[in-house]
């Protein structure tokens, strides 16, 4: 009869169970994050500090049928912007009075300086219905964060005037037939009054039609901070656009475009503005005996961090010419940013501009 040996007892402890990071911070989200930037010095969930920007990447003409096109690339957020240019007639714009005068003379004091709004020369679109995440899948109708940025974009490109409206104006400047006799010859007028008279009756040019640009911007991946890396895009693009030389033809009484690359232009950018989004996070407990909450601002948040905060802030600057512009300013939610919290994002968005700035315009 055989006998059963039962092996000895082990003299290890038994492991703890334990999980990987990621399932800490789908189970704990907020304690997760406070436990990454309690320690002292702090850092975050993604291992940048709380004032660390994630490297941006952009890479210019990517798209061959637009006029200009730029993929932004901040961490895991990917963004593609396509700018394609439309002529709109002055004659199917309703009510539209026919803007006289040589280009620069005083049309801005006249009030046409705010056309690019009116006629709406600009006309921005964002798509995030591509399955740029899980939120965002293929098919679906544009959900509110969609038309928001929509919004703030259309808005800060006509606050911020970075597109003159002269580059967007098609000009036609009649031929001058004042020295042309009734026989096609030319005369010669000898008495100065007569010059002044045919000074005051020479044609003067005035606008046939304007550049409609269409700026569509898809996301490709999102992850957090989509208003930064949209602006940074259409930024990019509006700097590599190239418009063809446009004339109107008086003989068929149309715009008409040439196929010559080298009598195409650039666009002339008014400055180049930069776009910092922080958001806020608050620890949920007071220090113990001071009655102070504990909180941080977290510069280019992601998806996880947005998550967890209710407090955002987003400026715009320019620092071109070595002067800080401050273009604007969106604040949302929360009561913790103040002055004091103020001065430390504009004194980190302008370290952004230089870094923005640098790749946007090389």
């Amino acid at each position: 009869m055989s006998t059963l040996t039962h092996p000895p007892p082990s003299t290890n402890p038994q492991s703890s169970l334990s999980f990987p990071r990621e399932t800490f911070a789908k189970l704990s989200p907020h304690p997760y994050l406070l436990a990454h930037l309690t320690p002292n010095p702090s850092k975050r969930a993604n291992s940048r500090t709380a004032t660390q920007f994630r490297i941006p990447h952009i890479n210019n003409g990517s798209l061959t049928h637009a006029e200009g096109s730029a993929v932004v690339r901040i961490g895991d957020t990917t963004v593609v912007c396509g700018i394609r240019g439309e002529i709109l007639l002055a004659s199917d714009v309703p009510n539209y009075r026919v803007t006289t005068g040589a280009p620069g003379s005083g049309l801005e004091e006249r009030g046409v300086e705010e056309e690019a709004r009116e006629l709406d020369l600009l006309v921005p679109n964002i798509e995030l219905s591509t399955g740029c995440s899980p939120q965002f899948l293929p098919g679906q109708a544009p959900g509110t964060l969609a038309q928001s940025l929509s919004t703030r974009v259309y808005s800060l490109l006509h606050s911020s005037r970075i597109i003159d409206n002269e580059e967007l104006r098609i000009w036609y400047e009649p031929p001058d037939l004042s020295g042309m006799g009734k026989n096609g010859e030319d005369e010669i007028m000898e008495d100065s009054d007569d010059d002044e008279e045919d000074e005051e009756d020479k044609p003067e040019r005035e606008i046939k039609a304007f550049w409609t640009l269409y700026i569509d911007i898809l996301f490709i991946s999102l992850d957090g901070n989509p208003f930064d890396a949209a602006w940074a895009s259409i930024l990019s693009a509006l700097h590599d656009v190239r418009l063809p030389h446009a004339y109107w033809d008086p003989d068929r009484e149309m715009v008409l475009c040439s196929d010559s690359v080298s009598k195409s232009k650039k666009l002339s950018l008014r400055g180049c503005p930069v776009a910092v989004s922080t958001v806020v996070f608050r620890a949920k407990e007071k220090r113990v005996g001071k009655g102070e909450e504990k909180y941080w601002v977290l510069v280019d948040p992601d998806t996880f961090e947005e998550g967890l905060c209710d407090e955002c802030v987003t400026v715009v600057v320019d620092c071109t010419g070595g002067k800080t512009k401050m273009l604007g300013i969106e604040k949302v939610g929360g009561t913790v940013v103040g002055r004091g919290e103020m001065r430390g994002i504009v004194g980190v968005a302008e370290e952004r501009w230089k870094e923005m700035s640098a790749l946007i315009n090389g």
